[in-house]
């Protein structure tokens, strides 16, 4: 008699493993998503309501980040906290940083980054709210998952290309609905609009706070209570994360408007694939609901 050989025993194609990813801050998660797909789920760090420029990992994460197939970050502009946790990481396991990556758009911060004999940096690190660094990084991220991945390549590929189209359109109705405030000046609460005011034609004129959202002295406060005080900005915005205190003394009795509170980093938001349009349809809403009225 043949013998019966159970059937979880025969001979089957080993099935390839979709590499762990982790992220650092909501926007990359949302990309890195959109590229999964249904293949699996991006890890994210940053804890939602917490600060990007001041974060902390828990040892949990931290040793998610050394067991990570694959690392997705902005880089260590943005996100310093995460560095010593990728310098744990064996040699040579993966890690995309987006800012420095070809086909990003870069931009510099002005003059007026620098406070009181500190600069925070030439690189302007909030390269995200420019749409097209979004596509780029979609196909960046598509191609270093194709590499570790190779099984899953041409779906990694036509999520991402869904994806661009999607944010193509989103692109074009944000253009659209900004247009009518185009050089009207504002002021945000830290530098970092450059990237969306530079795509959209918008007139970020000053911020209170510098790139990293460190407290600003006295005199950078007095020089933009002069500015608004004669007219020269129409709106200012809080920021989430941050006390709208100082936006509310600089605003008073000057006649300039006070917007809600933005949200670059997507930190109030639900994480997810939706989350990057979530962020810049509710940075354009807010700021034509002001500028606007």
């Amino acid at each position: 008699m043949r013998p019966i050989i159970p059937f979880l025993l025969l001979a089957s194609p080993a099935l390839a493993e979709v590499p762990s990813v982790v992220t650092d801050i909501p926007p990359v998660h949302a990309l890195a998503a959109q590229v999964m797909g249904d293949l699996g789920t991006p890890e994210l760090l940053l804890a939602r309501g917490a600060d990007e420029h001041d974060f902390q990992l828990r040892p949990s994460q931290a040793g998610a980040v050394a067991d990570a197939g694959l690392v997705v970050w902005v880089g260590p502009e943005l996100t310093p906290w995460l560095e010593g946790a990728l310098e744990a990481r064996p040699e040579g396991a993966p890690a995309l940083a987006l800012l420095d990556a070809e086909g990003t758009k870069a931009r510099d911060y002005g003059v007026g980054n620098v406070e009181e004999g500190h600069d925070h940096g030439p690189e302007d690190p909030h390269a995200w709210l420019d749409p097209g660094n979004a596509q780029v990084w979609l196909g960046l991220i598509a191609a270093e998952l194709s590499r570790l991945d190779p099984e899953h390549a041409a779906t990694y590929r036509a999520n991402a290309a869904k994806a661009a189209d999607q944010i193509g359109g989103l692109d074009a109705e944000l253009g659209a609905l900004l247009s009518p405030v185009r050089g009207k000046p504002i002021v945000t609460f830290h530098d970092a609009f450059g990237y969306f005011g530079d795509h959209y034609g918008l007139d970020f004129v000053g911020s209170i706070a510098v790139g990293d959202a460190s407290s600003p002295g006295a005199a950078r406060l007095a020089g933009l209570r002069d500015e608004i005080a004669a007219g020269g900005v129409v709106c200012l915005f809080p920021e989430v994360q941050h006390d709208p205190a100082l936006i509310e003394q600089l605003a008073e009795g000057t006649g300039a408007r006070i917007g809600g509170a933005l949200d670059p980093v997507g930190s109030s938001l639900e994480p997810g694939p939706g989350a990057y349009v979530a962020l810049m349809s509710g940075l354009a809403q807010a700021i034509v609901e002001c500028a606007g009225g």
